[in-house]
């Protein structure tokens, strides 16, 4: 088993980390909120109290940040990772971040001869607590393969999308779909609603004909045809409009960068950042539905 540094227990992190050592590893843990810190204790891991101490005598570390800048700061800092991981060290960021941003922390420890992965995931929180999550992973193939065991305790679909940043530009394009589907379909079903088609009547014709898709069949956005859907508890969220967003604005940012055009994703962030702004940031993607509908 190995011995593991994990950065960032929020959320996501939290559960990823407890699944590591439910798996058997040695998990030591860091994260701004001691509170949090204190939750990888009881299960048996540990927390040293710092990035530095927690990325020292470990075999692999794996970050789970907010933002670009964050990852930035805990890997290239004076007493980031890098400065402090032993030789062999596997490093691996599963923060859903920009694309230069993963590539520049990439290249800066490629520059002190340690392997770097980016592995966003896909699957929220529920995804993470049960271990179900999809990996999109950036890097050397020689890395991945020695970060797949790892990461499968926590995924179940691990997926080597090619060379350094590539796994975030799986995450961002992936959930650029995401996004712009999630309207689409709070759009029909409330249209739907107008025309006075029962929603379920919908859902049982859509997601068996050519609108079926994973925020119809998996996430529907009203109450009743997925009873395990946030719909069904109040848009609770498993995966935030805010987080929705911040990928949204990556997926423009790159798109900018790389010259591509993409307007419907575009529409999207702008539509999802009226959504945030009326004070829906906590609530669940999903909910974009009650911002469509009007309340």
């Amino acid at each position: 088993m190995a011995r593991i540094g994990f950065i960032g227990l929020g959320n996501m992190g939290l559960p990823m980390a407890q699944n590591l050592l439910k798996a058997g590893h040695a998990v030591q843990g860091f994260d701004v909120s001691t509170a949090q810190s204190d939750k990888l204790v009881g299960p048996g891991g540990t927390a040293p109290g710092s990035v530095k101490a927690t990325a020292a005598g470990v075999d692999v570390v794996i970050t789970m940040l907010p933002a670009g800048q964050h990852v930035r700061d805990v890997y290239m800092g004076a007493d980031g990772v890098l400065a402090v991981a032993a030789p062999g060290t596997l490093l691996i960021d599963s923060s859903t971040i920009d694309v230069e941003s993963a590539r520049a922390v990439a290249n800066a420890a490629q520059g002190r001869g340690l392997a770097m992965l980016d592995a966003p995931v896909s699957g929220g929180v529920g995804g993470a607590k049960s271990g179900t999550l999809t990996f999109m992973v950036g890097g050397a193939e020689e890395a991945f393969e020695r970060a797949r065991p790892i990461l499968e305790h926590m995924g179940k679909t691990i997926v080597h999308a090619g060379g350094p940043g590539n796994g975030q530009a799986a995450k961002i394009c992936n959930n650029m779909i995401l996004g712009v589907s999630m309207i689409a379909v709070s759009e029909a079903f409330v249209l739907a609603e107008k025309l006075g088609l029962d929603p379920q009547k919908l859902f049982d014709i859509s997601s068996k004909s050519s609108g079926q898709c994973w925020s119809m069949t998996t996430y529907c956005p009203v109450p009743g045809p997925v009873p395990t859907s946030p719909a069904n508890r109040d848009y609770q969220a498993g995966f935030t409009a805010a987080m929705m967003l911040k990928d949204l604005k990556l997926a423009q940012d790159a798109a900018a960068s790389a010259g591509a055009k993409a307007p419907l994703g575009a529409d999207a962030a702008k539509i999802y950042a009226q959504y945030v702004e009326s004070g829906e940031a906590g609530r669940d993607f999903s909910g974009i539905i009650r911002f469509v509908r009007g309340g």
